[in-house]
């Protein structure tokens, strides 16, 4: 008797691995690493199959210790000073129309690395003049100057993940502050009123429905203003991970889709395999108002199998099958 491990809407079908072994190769080429391998993300042969990434920058090793995450903890390495060139030669090798660049925490620096996005963002845009840059970052310990310095390298979107609500987040992020996350996407927009913000989040980890409407409420406040928001299925990425505690049933994602609009969201991807930054050139655009935003499919549905059920499914609920 084997336990059958994911509810069905979330057996995903893998494309072939051809050009993501190509992905691959020329990361290792560039030493470089990327967030989709780094954290195990469920899209990486897709992604990379579709010839993107989004790269990794300050190293390898965080300085802090979220639960949810499987990025390596511990005092990290030096920055690398070629890591920018690398990351924008990569970046032009791919021919990539949007660039994701994502860090780990730099606590050990005075500005978060900070400066490091920025000479990353510049080299990007070196090789890469036409493609837009988003930034997925660290609150930078709530560094007004370290946010500042970011926002003035003018990125298209400058994204910060709060990953989960305010009742869990000591317990997921026992080193982050919901407060000062939420500070932070506000600084982006007080800097630049034009900026692009976004925000993401992982559900299934023990909220309820009324935590997630809450969170919109902060994250669409004013003094934060958050234009795009991304909800995904958190999924447990290693053995002394927080565990999962809820599969989240599609309908249910369908319903923080239809809230964030009605709550003043310029886009919300909501469903099991979004990640923040999964399809974020869709997610852009459709905020923006572009007329490609929704085009494809950029909530991963064409991967869903049918369930009528409408509900989630605890963990240790799911049927056994011989």
């Amino acid at each position: 008797m084997v336990s059958r491990r994911f509810p069905p809407w979330l057996v995903k079908r893998l494309p072939a691995p051809s050009k993501a072994h190509d992905v691959k190769a020329l990361m290792r080429k560039k030493s470089l690493f990327t967030v989709c391998e780094e954290a195990r993300c469920p899209n990486l042969f897709e992604c990379f199959e579709q010839g993107t990434a989004t790269f990794m920058i300050g190293g390898d090793i965080c300085t802090r210790t979220c639960g949810y995450c499987a990025v390596e903890k511990g005092e990290p390495a030096p920055l690398d000073v070629d890591e920018p060139r690398h990351v924008g030669e990569a970046a032009a090798s791919l021919h990539l129309h949007h660039v994701v660049v994502t860090m780990v925490n730099r606590d050990d620096l005075p500005d978060g690395a900070a400066s490091h996005v920025v000479e990353t963002i510049e080299a990007i845009r070196l090789r890469l003049p036409e493609a837009t840059v988003e930034v997925l970052v660290s609150d930078f310990m709530g560094n007004y100057g370290a946010v500042e310095t970011v926002v003035n390298a003018r990125p298209d979107v400058f994204n910060h993940n709060i990953e989960t609500v305010s009742r869990l987040f000591k317990k997921t992020r026992p080193r982050g502050d919901y407060e000062r996350s939420l500070r932070v996407i506000g600084m982006a927009r007080g800097i630049d009123p034009t900026m692009t913000t976004k925000s993401g989040v992982m559900v299934g980890m023990g909220e309820t429905e009324e935590d997630v409407m809450a969170l919109m409420d902060d994250l669409r406040a004013p003094g934060v203003d958050c234009q795009i928001m991304t909800i995904g299925q958190y999924l447990q990425p290693r053995k002394k991970g927080i565990p999962v505690a809820e599969y989240i049933h599609p309908d249910t994602f369908e319903r923080y889709r239809v809230a964030g609009r009605e709550k003043g969201f310029g886009h919300v991807f909501a469903g099991p395999f979004v990640r923040s930054s999964y399809n974020a050139r869709e997610a852009m655009l459709a905020a923006q108002g572009g007329a490609n935003g929704t085009a494809g499919d950029p909530e991963g549905r064409s991967f869903m199998t049918e369930d009528m059920s409408g509900r989630n499914v605890a963990v240790g609920m799911l049927p056994i099958y011989p």
